[in-house]
């Protein structure tokens, strides 16, 4: 049993590296990824504090050797300029880069994205929607990255502000053509329970629909907490495992 997605207090995370690990030993874990977010996010880490992350956790692959296996990853943004040597990295899209400059916050407030929709695409949530996944399937590319993160992060706060109906011929085109992309890869989609254990959402990313098509494309998908405290370390794994 592993988790390869989580944040500690190197970058928006409520707990220390340290407590992560031991915590995911308490759990029973075999391996446990520590993944916090790179420079190009505003809650990343610098590059000079990269490198004292890395050499943190190198610590504690040692210090806990025989009990976890523990590795060194990094949420890698699309944005990003660190590409140091990890033991694996996640590929994730956190922003639209629009044309004067601007980002557009994919993840952070549901009237943030609303605002982006309305300022740069006149409304139109499925012209964003198309902008994000046309960056969606570079993301492997672009961020050299092992797993693939959040697929469908767009879809965060459709639950609770549905901005747009996912069953739009429009949405499911985007989301699909992005997928073909990157199953090409090879690489893993991450089946991310974060936004669960973070009451944003009732399922996992990315939705039943996609992974069924990725399944059935014959794509390869992992679990992953993305847990920003300690608590919620594979974070109800058992139940979404296979689905």
């Amino acid at each position: 049993m592993f988790d390869l997605h989580m944040h500690t207090v190197w970058s928006d995370g409520t707990n220390t590296a340290e407590e992560m690990v031991q915590e995911a030993i308490r759990k029973g874990l075999e391996t446990v990824g520590i993944s916090d977010h790179s420079s190009g996010d505003p809650c990343g880490m610098t590059l000079e504090q990269s490198a004292d992350y890395r050499a943190e956790i190198a610590r504690l692959k040692e210090k806990y050797a025989g009990q976890i296996r523990v590795l060194c990853g990094l949420e890698r943004d699309y944005f990003t300029d660190d590409f140091a040597d990890y033991d694996y990295t996640i590929g994730s899209v956190h922003w639209l880069a629009m044309p004067d400059g601007h980002r557009v916050p994919v993840d952070y407030m549901a009237e943030k994205l609303r605002e982006g929709a309305d300022r740069y695409f006149g409304g139109d949530f499925y012209a964003l929607a198309e902008a994000y996944y046309a960056m969606m399937a570079k993301v492997v590319e672009v961020t050299k990255c092992d797993i693939i993160g959040h697929f469908d992060l767009i879809t965060k706060f459709i639950e609770q502000d549905p901005a747009f109906d996912t069953n739009h011929p429009r949405y499911v085109k985007a989301w699909q053509k992005a997928a073909d992309e990157l199953l090409k890869t090879g690489k893993p989609f991450e089946v991310n329970t974060g936004a669960i254990s973070r009451g944003y959402r009732t399922a996992p990313y990315p939705a039943k629909e996609i992974r069924d098509y990725i399944r059935a494309h014959g794509g390869k998908l992992i679990m992953s907490s993305d847990a920003h405290a300690k608590e919620n370390i594979a974070f109800r794994f058992d139940e979404w495992e296979g689905k």
